[in-house]
This record gives C-alpha cells, structure tokens and sequence, in this order.
C-alpha cells in the first residue's frame, strides 16, 4: 500500500487528467473532488474513479476542454451548461454564486445540465452550509434501480444531499443514495475482487446477488423499497426534468468509455440560514446538542470528519496497483 500526503493525490488525478486530455482547470477541480472523497472514506467516489475518468476523456464521452456556461433565467435561478464536462467544474460554478443569490433574496437555486458523475453529494452542500445557507443537491445518475414493482431499471441511485450550519463547529451534513448502498460501493467491490453482501443488488435475471460483476450488469436494490423508487422519481424529476439534463433511463454509463456522454443533471437549492428568524442558527445548535447528549447516539457525518482530520495528518493509504494505473495513464 502506497502513503500519499492529500496534495500529492490531487497532483497524481490531475496530472493524469491532463495527460489524458482535460483542460488544467478542470483537472485540478476533478482532482480536488476526488481526493476529497477519499479522505471522507468516500472510496468508491475516490482515486478509484480516475482511470474511467480519463478512458472517456479519451474517448470524447467526456469533453476535457468543455466551457461552463451559466446565465440567469430569472432573479433567484441560475442555469449551468456543463457543456458534457466533468460535473466538478460547473458544480464550482454554482457554488460560486449561490450564496451571494441566497443572501439578497433568502433564496435560489442552481439547475446543471449536460453534466456527468457529480461524486460525493455532501461536498458541495457542505461548501455552502459552511457560508450560511441550508442546502441542497438533487442528482440524477444513469439507470440503475427498476420501479417498485417493475423489471427495467428507469431510475439512477440518484443521490440526495442536505446540509445545515451549526455556529462555530462543521455544517451537519446528510449524503444519500437512493439505493440500499451507494453503487460506486459495488464498483469498488469488483475493483478489489471482493464479494458485496447479498441484498445489496440483484443480478440481470432479477436474482439476489453477492458477485460485485453481476451486480452492475443487474439492478440496485432500493433504499426502504417502494419509499426509495418514489424518492428516485422525485429526484429525476427535479435534477433531468426541470433542468432540461436527461433521464436516467436515457444516459449512458459513468462507469465506461462506450456511447454518447451521459447528460445527466443537478439541482442545487441554497437558502439563507438566518432569513426567516434571526435565532435559526441557535435552534439548529440546540437540536443538534439533544442528539448528541444520548450516549450513543451521533449527528450524521461524525465518522466523515474524524477520517478527514486523519486523512490530513496522515495522508492517504492507496494501493499500490491503483497508484500505478494512475501513473501510466
């Protein structure tokens, strides 16, 4: 296993990026994100994502000199085009202007389109909770999880994300995927060799399965059954619907370099902590210290903060095998 310090891991991503076609901004912000997620323990939205990544900038399914485009349809919206990019730089792009949005009127909302794998969800909620703003992030991803009672998989795992400020201490932060575990949890599984737990996912035939290659080739289980698939649709509706970013059910795989870039999309929405009642923050604190006063009992996100604290005094434990793909790409 290879010890990487935090800036050495966002300069092995983004030069190899680079090397493989991607703009030197967008890089640095792929990389950035990358390497965030691995130092959360976010590995299947870690360095692992790094090959796929540069086989479709290599292929063209992703446009490595892509130009985020942003205009404002209406007072409290901004529009994002990430021009079939990385998700990374155009999710910079909103959370640039969200917060300045939010503060004049209480309010607003970001909408991406033409975009591509946005990674750990919590990320960008957390960058704006820790600006005052409740958030958050709708993502749609390619199709993954059948409807509650059907066979053909319409919905992603489609994330969801929610952020909250708490004064003087980190935002709390809850990161969900819509399946029963997150899929790139299962594509870290066959990148390791390793069997998933069974309930995780079922096989092409609608089998339950504990093989990580069937797994991906079949459907995802969905979190809380019926609830998850109507939360999936929720989700798609707001992140592809509204935003004018494809279905599911017409992207193309994040996993690959095969067909037309996937064209998926995000919602962000940001709301000023303080807007509606000035003891907001307060009251925030207050519920989050009734949790934690119970023995046992802990604000999501907790195990996310003590692994990044560690990441960043330690650095980064990688295998050696992933450290060399990276390298010779």
């Amino acid at each position: 296993m290879a010890s990487l310090t935090l800036e050495t891991a966002r300069r092995l991503c983004a030069d190899a990026l680079v090397r493989c076609g991607t703009g030197a901004p967008a890089a640095d912000s792929v990389a950035r994100a990358l390497v965030g997620a691995e130092a959360d323990g976010l590995k299947g939205h870690g360095l692992s994502r790094v090959p796929a990544y540069a086989a479709q900038v290599r292929s063209g399914k992703v446009a490595g000199d892509a130009a985020v485009r942003t205009e404002r349809p209406r007072p409290g919206l901004l529009a994002v085009d990430a021009g079939h990019g990385f998700a990374y730089p155009a999710l910079d792009a909103a959370l640039d202007a969200l917060p300045e949005m939010a503060r004049t009127q209480g309010i607003a909302a970001a909408g991406i389109r033409r975009s591509h794998h946005c990674g750990a969800a919590g990320r960008p909620v957390e960058a704006l909770a820790e600006q005052g703003m409740i958030a958050l992030l709708f993502a749609n991803t390619p199709a993954a999880m059948a409807p509650w009672g059907g066979s053909r998989a319409v919905f992603g795992t489609n994330p969801l994300a929610f952020a909250c400020p708490l004064p003087g201490r980190p935002p709390i932060v809850v990161d969900l995927a819509l399946s029963k575990v997150a899929r790139g949890n299962i594509v870290s599984a066959k990148q390791r060799g390793e069997a998933i737990p069974e309930g995780w996912a079922l096989d092409a035939e609608g089998n339950p399965t504990t093989d990580a290659a069937a797994a991906l080739k079949g459907t995802m289980v969905p979190l809380g059954d019926a609830k998850g698939t109507a939360l999936a649709l929720m989700v798609e509706l707001l992140a592809a619907g509204l935003v004018g970013a494809r279905y599911a059910g017409e992207a193309s795989s994040f996993l690959d370099a095969e067909g037309e870039p996937p064209g998926t999309g995000q919602f962000l929405v940001a709301i000023d902590a303080g807007a509606l009642s000035p003891e907001a923050p307060a009251r925030f604190a207050a519920l989050a210290g009734a949790i934690e006063e119970q023995e046992g009992a802990r604000l999501p996100g907790a195990r996310r903060l003590a692994l990044r604290a560690r990441a960043a005094a330690e650095g980064l434990t990688v295998s050696d095998a992933l450290v060399a793909e990276i390298e010779a790409l």
